[in-house]
């Protein structure tokens, strides 16, 4: 597999480019170096920039997180999060699976989360006896990210009470910084092994691409690269959608593979996992 050092070689390839933001543009702290710059290169050659996240949280809430890692709203066009589709759902209850629950649930997951049942969305309560369905958006900070065990009781209580899963977020890790901590999908993947039954919003799932695509301005998908550091959502839904692809070698690729991993070696993860990126990047950076 081919690395480029940049993405200058392929920028005039593509009209749009549809950016993972936990794992390539930043680490959950701070922006990677070069990525504004590589930003205002895009733009200043008339590219669309959207920024596509399993983060659990609405659009607001992360822009105002770029807003204090000092990215300009001006260097990207609108950003897609399962926390927004997800949202978006629960308001409007137009999707089957949404349609069929009630408004109450029981919430796993940090307060901060709760974005994505503002407005009238869902209503949080305590007992599953009381809930129509479970939102997990993922870890909270008294169970903490290192291990699905102090979930397992409440997960078991909500199975119990026959609550279908909602997934904000299909993660099942990421890194802040150098530690790695389990997203809301290794929640899921418990919930499924007890026969529970689960929706995850976000990637891999193609459907998360459409509102992606009219932000760009419904470019050709031939048109739209994506960048992402993990095959199995990045790679493979943008795959999926019919895009093509580049694999970051930040965040949990860095974490898996290393600085500087072998080609040959990349080229067999890919193709384990079933994906084709047109090239892995070593950083966006221009």
């Amino acid at each position: 597999m081919e690395i480029i050092d940049g993405i200058a070689p392929v920028a005039e390839r593509y009209d749009g480019f549809v950016l993972d933001l936990w794992g390539v543009v930043h680490n959950g702290k701070a922006l990677y170096p070069g990525v504004a710059e590589a930003l205002s290169e895009l733009k200043a050659r008339g590219k669309g920039v959207v920024f596509l996240t399993n983060a659990p949280r609405r659009a607001w809430f992360i822009a105002k997180m770029l807003d204090g890692m000092g990215l300009d709203r001006a260097l990207y066009d609108a950003i897609v999060s399962s926390g927004e589709v997800s949202w978006w759902h629960l308001k409007h209850r137009s999707h089957p699976w949404f349609a069929k629950l009630g408004r109450a649930c029981v919430h796993i997951g940090p307060d901060r989360d709760l974005s994505v049942v503002e407005d009238g969305a869902a209503e949080v309560v305590e007992d599953p006896r009381s809930a129509s369905f479970l939102l997990n958006t993922g870890p909270d900070p008294v169970r903490g990210p290192k291990s699905v065990e102090p979930y397992r009781a409440a997960l078991e209580a909500c199975h119990a009470a026959g609550l279908p899963m909602l997934c904000v977020n299909p993660d099942r890790a990421v890194m802040v910084g150098d530690d790695r901590v389990l997203c809301a999908g290794a929640l899921a993947d418990v919930y499924l092994d007890l026969g529970g039954a689960v929706l995850e919003i976000g990637k891999p799932d193609p459907a998360v691409y459409d509102p992606v695509l009219e932000a760009l301005g419904n470019p050709q998908r031939h048109r739209v690269l994506a960048i992402g550091d993990t095959p199995h959502t990045d790679l493979a839904g943008a795959q999926a959608a019919g895009m093509d692809a580049l694999w970051a070698l930040t965040g949990l690729a860095a974490a898996a593979h290393g600085e500087n991993p072998e080609p040959s070696r990349l080229a067999a993860v890919a193709h384990e996992e079933g994906v084709r990126p047109i090239a892995a990047l070593r950083s966006l950076r221009w």
